[in-house]
């Protein structure tokens, strides 16, 4: 019985030993990938959040443009055109700051 005992042990601490020297290789296989796509992710940050700062500043010449003519033109909802458009480029140029400051 004992032999038994000593044999049963014996696999339940090989088989613990196996798995957490897998589950350490795999973790350790695990954070170089995703060190990697860090790096990768962290390099589009800077291009992605000047091309957003850039739309917005030709979202806000249009706007600028299209609240003119309507302005000219005698139109009531001048000031409404106004707010949607400062609104969207605001909105933009945020945006762009705020995935510098996320990712950097």
């Amino acid at each position: 019985m004992k032999k038994y005992i000593q044999r049963f042990f014996f696999r339940v601490t090989a088989i613990t030993a196996t798995l957490f020297l897998g589950a350490y290789r795999a973790m350790a296989q695990s954070s170089a990938g995703i060190d990697q796509a860090t790096a990768e992710v962290s390099s589009y940050v800077d291009p992605v959040s000047n091309l957003i700062i850039a739309i917005g500043a030709v979202v806000g010449l249009i706007g600028g443009v299209r609240v003119y003519i309507k302005w000219q033109s005698g139109d009531q909802d001048t000031q409404k055109a106004i707010m949607g458009w400062f609104g969207a480029c605001l909105f933009l140029i945020l945006v762009g700051v705020v995935i510098k400051a996320f990712f950097v």
